[in-house]
């Protein structure tokens, strides 16, 4: 008898194993539904990635179903991952009531939400659009809202809203430079361009504006490689996709260059939206990863992701046209299905 229970632990525990090892993911499908761990559609919209240690966080508006519905808060969900691949869900960073008494009705928005890592005060500081019905003007609110927490994973603290620089600011984008500094990109309607601002200290409000691109453009995502920073926009079209843009420079305050394609203009960005980009360093070699949001307005639960390695070289990025690939995280290197299948 005693035999036969352990047969039957032995047996459990390998078929436990055997279905863990099965739902592992090994390769992104751009634009197709991602699953999470759990086997859950990935709700990280208008999102960010941080890498904490090993360790990659990815932030973004929480829009299944199940949260969807309500009419009250608004929600930030967070996933952690090891390898960009296989995520696991790491609950609601923060849940959020309407934050501010000068937003009228019940509609409200927060949106494309991104978390930095501070290391001087080991804090968590979340920023996010916020935005609603003020004096009966749409997004007449216009301004940025920060939360911090203790942990990644949150849960994180409300602590207020304003208008970086003074200006109405809606869609934002992030990034780190690699020294460590931090800034929040924003779109600045009445200005007809964004602006590149740097952080305090401590990460909780704007210092100083460093560079303003007079381009109508929104999404806006930065990055630095080999000498040159490079900043993608979209065009102002709401939910629908356009041909975005790049541009570059030496320097974060400028001057930047003209506006050039990262994708033939007749894809609309293969039906994406810039949010992001991505620098993976690795022991061979760094990839720096295009990270758009397909939205489907008419069911929000079910908008899709289209991460993709882009060729970047010379003041140029380009988007391969989308196709399953895998990254290593420790080497930096990708490879295409077709290169795994031989």
């Amino acid at each position: 008898m005693l035999k036969i229970f352990k047969l039957i632990l032995y047996t459990t525990a390998t078929l436990l194993v055997f279905n863990t090892l099965a739902q592992k993911q090994l390769v992104i499908n751009p634009g197709e539904k991602w699953a999470d761990m759990d086997g859950n559609h990935i709700q990280a919209h208008g999102g960010g990635v941080i890498k904490i240690g090993k360790t990659y966080y990815w932030y973004g508006e929480q829009r299944s179903k199940e949260f969807d519905i309500d009419t009250v808060h608004h929600y930030v969900s967070c996933y952690a991952s090891k390898d960009l691949i296989n995520w696991k869900f790491k609950g609601n960073a923060i849940k959020l009531a309407r934050p501010d008494t000068a937003l009228e009705g019940k509609h409200w928005v927060l949106e494309r939400p991104k978390v930095y890592y501070n290391k001087k005060t080991k804090k968590y500081v979340m920023y996010m659009h916020i935005d609603g019905v003020v004096k009966g003007k749409r997004y007449g609110f216009a301004s940025v809202g920060v939360a911090i927490s203790n942990k990644p994973e949150g849960p994180f603290k409300y602590l207020n809203a304003f208008r970086p620089l003074g200006k109405e600011s809606r869609d934002i984008g992030q990034f780190i430079d690699d020294d460590g500094s931090a800034y929040l990109i924003f779109e600045s309607r009445p200005s007809k361009g964004f602006y590149i601002a740097k952080l305090s200290d401590d990460f909780l409000t704007v210092e100083k504006e460093v560079s303003f691109i007079q381009a109508p453009l929104e999404g806006g995502a930065i990055v630095h490689y080999k000498g040159l920073y490079y900043v993608i926009g979209s065009a102002l079209t709401s939910w629908a996709p356009n041909p975005n843009k790049v541009a570059t420079a030496t320097s974060l305050a400028g001057p930047w260059s003209t506006f050039s394609d990262i994708a033939p203009p007749e894809t609309n960005t293969y039906s994406s939206q810039s949010t992001m980009l991505l620098k993976v360093e690795g022991k061979k070699q760094t990839t720096v990863l295009y990270m758009g949001d397909r939205w489907k307005p008419s069911a929000q639960w079910d908008s899709r992701y289209l991460w993709m390695p882009v060729e970047i070289q010379e003041g140029k990025v380009w988007i391969p046209k989308p196709k399953p690939w895998h990254i290593n995280v420790k080497t930096g290197e990708v490879r295409y299905i077709e290169q795994i299948n031989k």
